[in-house]
């Protein structure tokens, strides 16, 4: 494998009784678009917060572009950028001061942060709604500026959880317009979603973790091989078969209440 950007070393975190995620290691080599697929509740949003360092694990260890985030966090957080499910944005600002405020506390110089903030506003097409409030945004628009706050200063590796939830086509596409020109200039992407045909259709590679625990790993075809589904199955076959859903599926037919 090349580089490491992502690396997980026996990854584990416990709430009380409840293990979250149990000694899982993770490899995502530098330039990879990488899907990172679980059912709800399977561990996904732990995993990524132990990662970029939101959340201390209870053992393992976890490098960002080989630093580990927990003992040198300055120097690896420089490098991430975190486009997290649950975003939390200062909505008494504009985007525009919300983008600039990220990449003055990323370090950036004020000449740059001016730059890269009009050229991301015009990117997203949020130009025109540039200085309302946050408050007043709709979801898909406070999407796309947590994203370009997320990446204005041009991460190494980005962290995207759900970046597509609930946002309409044309936010979409701009979304995966910046992840395309991310991607040529040789960004990481570590990337969470439902939308199994999304993820088929961009990642390069992909993990499954069901239970806490990692359950397969590798490219389409070798996932297709792990879960011993047909060449032409889905990724949502091969999900289904990986996290032990396919047979109990099979056996509900319906509700009994409305055959």
């Amino acid at each position: 494998m090349n580089n490491l950007a992502v690396e997980a070393v026996g990854l584990t975190r416990q709430f009380d009784k409840k293990l979250a995620v149990d000694n899982l290691h993770l490899q995502v080599a530098e330039g990879e678009f990488f899907g990172f697929l679980g059912p709800n509740g399977a561990g996904k949003s732990t995993t990524i917060n132990m990662l970029v360092g939101l959340l201390r694990p209870t053992e393992g260890t976890a490098r960002i572009d080989g630093i580990d985030i927990w003992q040198n966090p300055l120097q690896a957080k420089k490098r991430l950028g975190v486009l997290p499910e649950g975003m939390q944005l200062y909505q008494r600002l504009s985007a525009r001061e919300f983008i600039r405020f990220s990449g003055t506390m990323y370090g950036l110089e004020k000449g740059v942060v001016e730059t890269r903030a009009e050229e991301l506003l015009a990117l997203l097409d949020l130009s025109d709604d540039a200085d309302k409030m946050i408050v007043d945004y709709s979801h898909g628009m406070r999407k796309k500026t947590a994203l370009a706050a997320a990446i204005i200063h041009a991460p190494r590796v980005l962290f995207l959880d759900e970046p597509f939830e609930g946002i309409d086509a044309i936010s979409g596409r701009a979304i995966r317009d910046v992840l395309r020109q991310l991607r040529q200039q040789g960004t990481t992407i570590f990337f969470s979603s439902h939308i199994l045909e999304l993820v088929e259709r961009l990642c390069t590679r992909m993990a499954v973790i069901a239970n806490g625990r990692l359950v397969a790993q590798g490219s389409i075809e070798e996932l297709r091989h792990q879960a011993q589904t047909g060449d032409n199955s889905s990724l949502e076959d091969i999900f289904l078969k990986a996290v032990g859903a396919s047979d109990r599926l099979a056996e509900e037919r319906g509700l009994s209440w409305l055959k």
